[in-house]
């Protein structure tokens, strides 16, 4: 390794940091409106009534969605983006949820803005949506 160099994230091993959202019919239908995904999962009521959910969920784009916002905005903050993420979806989100997203530091690259980050989104009733990991890298003005 031999350099000084720094990796650029001012993180620690440990640190958290969370985010909340209200989901509601009009996210979940500007969601379809943005990506052309209409399943009937999220939108015909008769549909899902036939189903395990028993009634309307959130696209599970919207759960990613917010932990886009947290990395990007949160921590470790603007100009991040994901190298990878390995998590899954436990539990459905509903319209009218409320849910809160998390995140873990694991480790911090040495030399480089990389990072690695325990996930997890529960809903306001406690229940987990969403967990795993991700790597995040940060884009450093002049580097």
């Amino acid at each position: 390794m031999g350099t000084s160099e720094k990796s650029g994230l001012d993180l620690v091993v440990g640190q958290t940091v969370s985010r909340t959202m209200q989901v509601t019919p009009e996210t979940v239908r500007t969601y379809a409106s943005l990506t052309g995904d209409y399943n009937p999962l999220h939108f015909d009521e008769t549909f899902v009534a036939g189903t395990s959910f028993g009634r309307l969920v959130a696209h599970g784009g919207i759960t990613t969605g917010i932990l886009h916002a947290l990395v990007a905005e949160d921590m470790p903050g603007p100009g991040t983006v994901f190298l990878s993420q390995n998590w899954t979806f436990t539990a459905p989100v509903f319209a009218e949820d409320t849910i809160t997203a998390r995140a873990e530091v694991l480790s911090v690259h040495e030399t480089k803005p990389v990072c690695s980050l325990r996930i997890e989104v529960t809903r306001s009733d406690g229940e987990v949506v969403l967990e795993g990991e991700a790597w995040c890298y940060r884009f450093l003005p002049g580097g």
